[in-house]
């Protein structure tokens, strides 16, 4: 059981003891925190609000809406959405902010407060900090009965997001429609099974099978859309002799593909394949976090472009895309965004991109892929026992590999020759996580290996 407080929100998973996990108690808390903060700025704010299809959804959902009713705030509720989705509607409702309910790719047992400001972006440090602050001195202001907030649902801005896609200049629908793709969704049991078929259907996909279609929240396997837990999907896209897999998490920010013979296109690629199209395009710059593979920058530079890295997070890619003009940017685990539509990860204009590049190719998904680079990222993770000094561990390993160059911005990603491995500590977990990528499956997964033996030595010593 968990309870993570961070700048961009809180995260835990549900049930237990108050200030340990995510409890009522620490909801209304947090929920109240982010509303007074709002409050201060504007003594009637408007705040929208979505949530995924976690079990704990509805509860979360309105512990939320009634605790920012009680401090005057005119809520916007979208109910089932999406996080792109709501992101866009904060706009739109030119509200003051907005709270996204979702643990992203985290089992069922996990819920947050994802908090937003006036322009849907994930809010600042410094706000967070404020957000923070508050929750801990219980500083709050409720209004009297008078001046009560209002609810207003509002079910429709996931058909303008996905018109926003369709229109998007560089989403080609005759193409796609012209392809006749037979696409396998697995929904996973979250908000990806409405919003993904009905955005298929408006890019002129008939034939569409959903997997995982029942949004229960009881995901029918680990949430996360990595190869290992993408089986089913594999199979049934041979099975059923479809063109493409897509795959979605939860409040579906993160996509990734599989190809027609039930080979993973790999989730790093996505980034690389979508930013390979715009570019070719639009000239321009490209973000992406420390994380993600190499490809990007050497697709960007092909186009002429200059690459910038970032540290892990939306919030600092957002923030590095903004400094360096980029037209497109995104994270490796699948994340496109797309900064004319959005200053968001979002799988729907992620799909649209995606097939409108793949309807412009001759061949199949299998055929595409082989444009880019086959380099692996050994993606691992070390769990977290309470009062880890993670500081100290990350000092001692900078002494041991001083010889190698070393970037310390965002936890320490140590670079050897073409190879490089990057450790930091989860914003939404307590694990570390140790990525290394190489042209060699075995050398990525040789590295990242020495660096957990490295990381257990030093908790041990």
């Amino acid at each position: 059981m968990a309870l993570i407080k961070s700048i961009s929100g809180i995260r835990g998973t549900i049930g237990g003891h108050p200030n340990e996990n995510l409890t009522p108690l620490d909801i209304v808390r947090f929920s109240a925190a982010y509303g007074t903060m709002l409050a201060a700025e504007n003594k009637t704010p408007k705040v929208v609000i979505g949530r995924d299809g976690r079990i704990s959804g509805e509860m979360v959902n309105t512990l939320v809406v009634q605790t920012l009713v009680g401090l005057g705030i005119q809520v916007v509720d979208l109910g089932l959405s999406t996080t792109p989705t709501v992101e866009m509607a904060v706009k739109w409702e030119a509200a003051d902010g907005g709270i996204i309910i979702t643990a992203s790719h985290n089992p069922k047992e996990w819920n947050a407060l994802k908090l937003l400001n006036r322009d849907g972006e994930f809010i600042s440090a410094e706000a967070g900090a404020q957000v923070l602050d508050l929750a801990a001195r219980e500083d709050f202001q409720f209004v009297s009965v008078d001046k009560l907030g209002t609810i207003t649902c509002n079910d429709t801005y996931l058909d303008k997001h996905i018109e926003a896609v369709i229109e998007y200049p560089l989403v080609n629908r005759e193409a796609i429609k012209a392809k006749q793709f037979k696409v396998v969704v697995d929904a996973i049991n979250s908000s990806g099974a409405i919003a993904v078929p009905r955005l298929l259907k408006a890019l002129g996909v008939d034939e569409v099978i959903v997997l995982n279609g029942e949004v229960n929240g009881r995901f029918s396997h680990n949430p996360e859309p990595l190869p290992e837990n993408l089986s089913g999907l594999s199979a049934e896209v041979k099975k059923s002799g479809a063109s493409l897999g897509i795959a979605v998490d939860p409040d579906v920010d993160r996509l990734c593909f599989v190809c027609e013979d039930g080979s993973m296109f790999g989730e790093e690629f996505t980034l690389v394949a979508v930013a390979d199209y715009v570019l070719g395009h639009r000239k321009g710059n490209t973000v992406s976090n420390m994380s993600s593979t190499k490809a990007l920058k050497e697709i960007t530079l092909n186009h002429g472009g200059e690459y910038f890295p970032s540290a892990v997070g939306e919030v600092n890619v957002v923030k590095k895309m903004k400094e360096m003009n980029a037209v497109i940017g995104g994270e490796g685990n699948g994340g496109i965004i797309v900064p004319d539509l959005h200053y968001g990860r979002d799988a729907l204009i992620g799909i649209g991109l995606f097939l409108s590049a793949l309807a412009n190719h001759k061949n199949g998904l299998k055929s595409f892929r082989t444009r880019y680079p086959d380099y692996f990222i050994s993606k691992n993770k070390i769990e977290l026992e309470k009062n880890i000094d993670v500081k100290a561990i990350f000092d001692l390993i900078q002494k041991k590999y001083k010889k190698q160059p070393i970037n310390t911005e965002d936890g320490l990603k140590i670079e050897f020759d073409s190879d490089w491995v990057h450790l930091r500590t989860s914003n939404t977990e307590p694990i570390i996580r140790i990525y290394a990528e190489s042209n060699f499956e075995t050398t990525a997964n040789n590295i990242a290996l020495r660096l957990m033996q490295d990381i257990k030595e030093f908790i041990q010593a």
